[in-house]
């Protein structure tokens, strides 16, 4: 836009003009998100560090202390685990995690502490069998 304010013309009504002729010509007809609900995100309260979070889950960040975020991944890995087809999908997937705990254990925590430790992929082997030989379970 490369128009100027006219002088003697308050600023609301220029604007307002502006737009007008805008919608007029069909500016904002295709714009992103027309005719959608404002996302939730706009009806909470302010929060100024709104962009570094959206950017954060955008890319995948966690924002928790790392022990709690690795508590949250060993509770995702357990149960799937518990729902792997085979014995060896099992062991393979807790033994995958067993690494990155022993790691956390190994320096200072962050965060507060982890309170896990790398797991017995036998036992895991065999608390898998009884959950698939339990009633109701495939």
């Amino acid at each position: 836009m490369t128009e100027r304010k006219p002088p003697g013309v308050s600023f609301e009504s220029w604007v307002d003009r502006q737009i007008g002729d805008a919608e007029r010509r069909g500016e904002f007809a295709s714009l992103a998100g027309i005719g959608e609900p404002l996302p939730s995100a706009v009806e909470a309260p302010y929060d100024e560090n709104w962009w570094i979070k959206r950017k954060m889950a955008r890319e995948g960040f966690s924002s928790l202390p790392p022990t709690l975020a690795l508590r949250k991944e060993v509770e995702d890995v357990l149960a799937a685990a518990w729902a792997a087809p085979t014995e060896s999908a099992a062991r393979r997937l807790v033994g995958e995690i067993n690494p990155r705990i022993q790691q956390m254990m190994l320096r200072p925590p962050p965060g507060p502490p982890l309170g896990l430790k790398p797991f017995d992929l036998d036992e895991i082997a065999r608390e898998w069998h009884a959950r698939r030989a339990a009633p109701g379970n495939v």
